[in-house]
């Protein structure tokens, strides 16, 4: 689950990572009356300027024109009431963008300096990893692609932390003063706490800046927290913003099936999350793209079958669908039950391509046999069930 900037700022704050002055607006009125209270302090001949931030789940806002500033409180107002008149798509969005439910009114800051932080896991070595750079900003995935020894990777041991030595390392490698590096090193041990005391995937801070007068604030703020220990944090739990997720992964999310929606024309319904990567592959070997990721799970029932085959029908990008069975707790005729459902209640005008095996495999193709009605084609090997489906998605 992520967070919303504002949201993960909040527990910045609270954890003493410093960041700049800033306020939440859910309508213009609101970023009127914000942008007047964060002008305050600055006295009334002073010029106060600004940003208003399109809140929403996805990156390469500024870029996008998500990120406005204004220089008096009406025009705070107007950038507000624009946002939140428009769906907004950047790069990490897809063509449909997301709404904009909320702004962050911020005061700008004068920039000398824009570096990376970051807490995530490594999986290859399974543990949590700091990463950092001294090329933040808003290319600092072009870095990492083109550039990966820009940035420094240092592990972090779950009892004891950075060893003093991986500080230094990081502290050289952002080239900061001896004040900056005290700073710094609070942050570095804010960041790592938050992120094992909230069960995070990943606390990025990009930028993480030095301000003209030398100072280091977390300009930008992103959290995810790991949805299976959500049962932990109900403080978090509250904090989910449904309007920012595809409604096809909520729904499916709901009755227990991982599903991640994806921008191609062959719909996947696959047990096992392995094989789901596997499918996804070689349809894309064969020249297709997936739809989705979709896994059922090794025990799913009947009715699960049948609300997963419903999902994938929902998606209007589909054009063909390829189920990949391979029965272990999962029974084929199970499958072949929920398909026959599934396609009896629902309006079914796309060829599916079925492939089973294991369990009770020969019972499920005995049912699908049966079923005239359907615009389905039994396949025994993956390969060639890829290579049709990717045909019957083409015509």
């Amino acid at each position: 689950m992520k967070l919303h900037e504002y949201q993960a700022k909040q527990f910045f704050a609270t954890a003493g990572i410093p960041i700049p002055r800033g306020l939440i607006a859910k309508t213009a009125a609101e970023a009127r009356i914000a942008y007047e209270t964060l002008r305050r302090p600055c006295g009334a001949a002073e010029a106060f300027a600004c940003n208003v931030k399109a809140q929403i789940h996805a990156g390469g806002r500024g870029k996008a024109g998500g990120i406005l500033m204004a220089h008096s409180a009406e025009e705070a107002a107007t950038h507000a009431a624009s946002l939140f008149s428009r769906r907004l798509v950047t790069a990490q969005t897809g063509p449909d963008g997301l709404p904009v439910s909320a702004v962050l009114l911020e005061e700008r800051i004068a920039v000398a300096k824009e570096l990376y932080l970051a807490v995530t896991i490594d999986r290859f070595h399974a543990q949590p990893v700091m990463l950092a750079s001294r090329m933040g900003g808003v290319d600092i995935e072009h870095v990492a692609a083109s550039q990966p020894h820009a940035i420094q990777h240092e592990p972090i041991d779950l009892a004891d932390g950075l060893t003093d030595e991986a500080r230094k390392r990081l502290i050289d490698a952002l080239g900061f003063s001896s004040d900056q590096a005290t700073t710094f090193a609070q942050i570095a041990d804010a960041v790592r706490t938050l992120f094992l005391s909230h069960d995070a995937s990943l606390i990025e801070i990009n930028p993480l800046v030095i301000t003209d007068a030398g100072r280091l604030l977390a300009l930008d703020a992103k959290v995810t927290v790991d949805d299976n220990a959500l049962f932990r944090h109900p403080e978090l739990a509250a904090l989910r913003d449904e309007s920012q997720e595809h409604p096809l992964e909520l729904r499916a999310g709901r009755i227990g099936i991982s599903y991640v929606g994806l921008h191609g024309t062959i719909g996947c319904l696959v047990n096992g999350a392995g094989l789901a990567m596997a499918t996804n592959d070689i349809i894309k070997l064969h020249g297709g793209e997936p739809a989705n990721f979709l896994d059922v799970g090794g025990g799913a029932n009947v009715e699960q079958v049948t609300n997963a085959f419903a999902i994938l029908l929902s998606d209007a990008r589909v054009k063909a669908i390829l189920v990949n069975i391979f029965g272990g707790i999962m029974r084929c005729d199970w499958i072949a039950r929920g398909l026959l459902k599934a396609t009896g209640q629902l309006d079914v005008k796309v060829p599916i391509v079925v492939r089973l095996q294991g369990t009770n495999v020969e019972a499920g193709r005995r049912l699908l046999a049966d079923a005239k009605r359907l615009n389905l084609i039994s396949v025994d090997e993956l390969a060639e069930a890829a290579q049709r489906a990717v045909e019957l998605a083409t015509r």
